[in-house]
């Protein structure tokens, strides 16, 4: 199990893997004498090869013992398959194996770092078992996400198979690349493996040693890191293939704590072997902790609950051969993929023709029907106001990159600005690099593609701090980093920009993102069950095809959503809908289709629809949490390594109303000062507009808010004057004294609906249910009237501005569209350089020959 911080260990020299390298090499001649390596042969080659004692802290026993490991991988490098043609069974090969390693010292000096987390490299016997279950040949490609010094590598290049290394540690990703020149070495968080890989990495054979309970950039203990760690490993790994992992012995399906887990890992792929290892296997290592093999072939289980019968604890590798043997079936027939064709065919039209072509026959990385991902390429720069300049004093600065430049990207087609607090300072510099289309540069621009960027750096951390959540999803308590059931949550990112910035757009690219690194879910929420056209227009606009886009509308309450993959697109007024007897909620009924492992992308459109979703203060007193705020709450506590983002161009118009973005990390952890939501909440109204500015301020420079906004700089307004017409006044005159008599009667119209209290006196609540739906529907209907009847001089209006050679931006709503398209499409067409529809109210931009607007 390897893992490091992500900077160089103040004990660990910097590039110190030339020197283990060369005391490596002094110890192999040793080995090669059958001589044992004992401290002073050890401590002698160090000494040699760094040109001091470890007592100048020029090296400690940790770099000392990784200096034996490597010379083992040297011998078998040299002899080993030598050594596995003389012994042909596992068993002859494990005698041979353990005098290699009986000539090594006991690992009895532990640095800090390697106990932290949890450097314990996989013994040669035990890693001969790992090789014998995973049954590798000369046809496989074997990815092992935690290499260490490359022992089981060694094992797995001997027995044939071609290799992918990745180790995060640096000090051990260096002497891979020493040690292994043939092969590829990355240095990723392996917990994300699957994240990272390019799609064409798909390997055939994972082996896998994963920390037991430790995460890459995260303090304290995770319960569920290997469980992390094989999740994505098995996501990466070509249907068919099989995955061997040594875990902790408690990591069990037949253990209470981790049976729906590995419930939910059956999803994807079988467990077809699992068996305890005495400790005392690992004692050479320097721990004596109880270990366990598990095998997994990339196969859904016919039924997930159903597990196969462990042996018990093996009280050594002999013993665990043995039960190997007998126990593991042959492996299952797999395919590599072949690079997709820079020319896919043409999606199909319906979403089960679709899924049909998705999922036969494909590996999970890359579908045929699916654009080839590509790692975006940008530079990191440093910021600074420029020399001898200050903020003006208007509200607005224009808006530019400025801690990234993105090559062959294209300037957002209207310029943006942004707030003159949140144009002081500049995010951080990114490291996270999105997968998306070679040719994104032409579908997003640099604005857009900065928050897609963000989004990912953001979603690559979790929030301090470790949870436990009730079984309904509503309370969350903090909890000890090691207690049954606790979680951390993935930090989320807010996009909060106005219209015209793309927000849509944005959202789409950031799923498309996710979507090519394998994560084949999302969930896409937003005020209106309209918004769905909008958001098919946005996947499509990225190459994608528009009905993977589905609603959930078209599965029932509690019926079980058969999706296999696909975006999810709900409303909040639908996300809380409640139990309804047999009926899990919707909430439940989502969380089912996704795993609570879900660690893909949901988009919180519109996300202040959830506004007040922790209750607050009114002027007439307390204001209960609304049902769409704790909806939004509820589906955030079931996913918590779901990856949120949440949309709002009004967001954070009162501190109450940012009750439910809780994955900023503003309350509650060692991320931001305030320790509950309600110490945040004072310490902001105190400080008014201002500190509400200031918050946005510091979101911005931690890398987690952008707010941009179409400039309308030497934007001038016509005010146009429709004078009504006789026949228009007799219209409108005559709805009015229709509606005068339906409000003349609403007392006896609620009588006779029967709108009664429980005495039969006519209810007051009701009766002011009622009138408030009357009001509301005759402002619609008039507003919706006088649009219609404007409409005509809208229209000459634009074709005067078209006769005059400039271009127009209409704005129109509901009633109005209707009559608009038929006019608009009665002009000649050579006459427009583009007609383009956006959001709701819609925008139509005509642009004239004089302004390629």
């Amino acid at each position: 199990m390897n893992i490091s911080s992500p900077v160089t260990d103040p004990v660990t020299p910097l590039g110190a893997a030339p020197a283990i390298l060369a005391a490596a090499n002094l110890l192999l001649p040793h080995l090669e004498r059958g001589q044992r390596v004992d401290t002073a042969i050890l401590r002698d080659a160090m000494e040699t090869a760094f040109g001091a004692s470890d007592a100048t802290g020029a090296w400690d026993w940790k770099l000392a013992y990784e200096a034996g490991e490597v010379a083992t991988v040297l011998f078998l490098r040299k002899y080993g398959k030598t050594l596995f043609c003389k012994a042909a069974s596992p068993v002859s090969r494990l005698v041979s194996l353990a005098k290699i390693a009986g000539l090594l010292p006991t690992q009895t000096r532990r640095s800090e770092e390697s106990q932290s987390f949890q450097q314990f490299s996989t013994p040669l016997p035990l890693g001969l078992a790992a090789l014998t279950a995973a049954a590798i040949t000369p046809d496989d490609l074997v990815l092992e996400p935690s290499a260490g010094t490359g022992l089981m590598a060694i094992l797995a290049q001997t027995a044939g198979g071609s290799l992918i290394l990745n180790e995060f540690a640096e000090t051990r990703a260096d002497l891979l690349s020493s040690l292994f020149p043939a092969f590829p070495v990355t240095r990723f968080d392996a917990a994300q493996i699957d994240d990272h890989l390019v799609p064409e990495t798909v390997p055939s054979v994972v082996l896998m040693n994963p920390p037991f309970s430790v995460l890459a950039n995260v303090e304290g203990r995770m319960a569920d890191a290997a469980l992390r760690h094989v999740a994505s490993a098995l996501a990466r790994l070509a249907p068919g293939g099989r995955l061997v992992t040594i875990a902790g012995a408690n990591f069990s399906p037949e253990a209470p704590a981790w049976r729906d887990a590995f419930m939910r890992l059956q999803d994807r792929g079988r467990v077809v072997f699992t068996a305890a290892i005495d400790g005392a296997v690992f004692a050479k290592h320097g721990t004596s902790i109880d270990t366990r093999l598990t095998v997994i072939d990339k196969l859904p289980a016919d039924d997930p609950s159903f597990f196969p019968a462990s042996k018990g604890t093996a009280p050594d590798v002999a013993t665990l051969l043995g039960w190997i043997k007998s126990q593991v079936p042959p492996r299952l027939p797999v395919s590599l993929p072949k690079v997709a064709s820079p020319m896919p065919a043409a999606a199909p039209k319906t979403v089960r023709g679709y899924l049909a072509r998705a999922t036969a026959s494909r590996p999970a990385a890359a579908p045929a029907s699916d654009p080839e991902g590509v790692e975006l390429e940008y530079e990191t720069v440093d910021w600074a106001p420029p020399e001898g300049a200050r903020l003006s004093d208007a509200i607005y600065e224009e808006y530019a990159l400025q801690s990234l430049r993105i090559p062959g990207a294209q300037p957002h087609p209207t310029r943006l600005v942004q707030s003159a607090a949140m144009a002081s300072v500049a995010p951080p510099k990114p490291s996270y690099r999105p997968m998306l289309p070679a040719d994104i540069r032409t579908r997003l621009s640099d604005a857009q593609l900065e928050t897609v960027i963000y989004a990912g750096e953001a979603h690559a951390d979790h929030l301090a701090g470790a949870w436990t959540v009730d079984e309904h999803f509503d309370n969350v308590r903090a909890a000890a980093e090691d207690a049954a059931g606790a979680v951390r949550f993935r930090r989320g990112f807010m996009l909060g920009d106005g219209t015209g910035a793309g927000k849509g757009r944005q959202s789409a690219g950031i799923i498309l993102d996710n979507w090519l690194r394998g994560r084949r879910k999302a969930v896409w929420i937003s005020k209106s069950d309209k918004l769905i056209e909008d958001a098919q227009r946005d996947w499509s606009a990225l190459g994608m095809e528009r009905l993977l886009v589905t609603p959930l509308s078209r599965f029932s309450q509690g019926a079980k959503i058969t999706l296999s993959e696909g975006i999810l697109f709900t409303t909040y007024a639908t996300l809380r809908s409640d139990d309804r007897g047999e009926k899990v909620s919707r909430v439940k009924q989502i969380v089912e289709w996704l795993g609570t492992d879900f660690d893909g992308v949901i988009i919180f459109d519109e996300s202040h629809a959830m506004q007040n979703a922790g209750g607050g203060k009114g002027d007439r007193g307390d204001i209960a949490a609304s049902q769409q705020g704790r909806a939004g709450l509820r589906l955030q506590h079931a996913l918590p390594d779901a990856r949120v983002v949440y949309v709002s161009a009004t967001g954070a118009t009162t501190v109450h109303n940012l009750a439910y973005a809780q994955r900023l990390g503003l309350w509650g952890g060692e991320d931001f000062p305030f320790q509950t939501r309600a110490e945040f909440v004072e310490a902001i109204e105190a400080g008014g507009v201002a500190a509400m500015e200031v918050l946005a301020r510091d979101l911005r420079s931690l890398g987690l808010y952008t707010a941009r906004s179409l400039s309308y700089d030497g934007v001038e307004y016509e005010l146009v004057e429709h004078k009504l017409t006789e026949e228009q006044r007799r219209i409108y005159d005559a709805y009015a004294a229709a509606f005068a008599v339906i409000h003349g009667n609403l007392a006896a119209a609620m009588e006779a609906a029967n709108i009664t209290g429980s005495e039969g006196t006519l209810n007051r609540q009701a009766k002011s249910a009622a009138r408030s739906a009357f009001e509301s529907t005759k402002q619609r209907f008039f507003g919706h009237l006088l649009t219609s009847m404007k409409t005509p001089t809208l229209i000459r209006s634009i074709e005067a501005d078209l006769a005059a050679g400039h271009a127009a931006v209409i704005q129109i709503v509901s009633t109005g569209e209707a009559l608009m398209e038929r006019r608009l499409a009665e002009i000649p067409t050579d006459e427009w350089n583009d007609i383009s529809v956006d959001v709701t109210p819609r925008e139509y931009v005509l642009s004239g020959a004089r302004d390629k607007t």
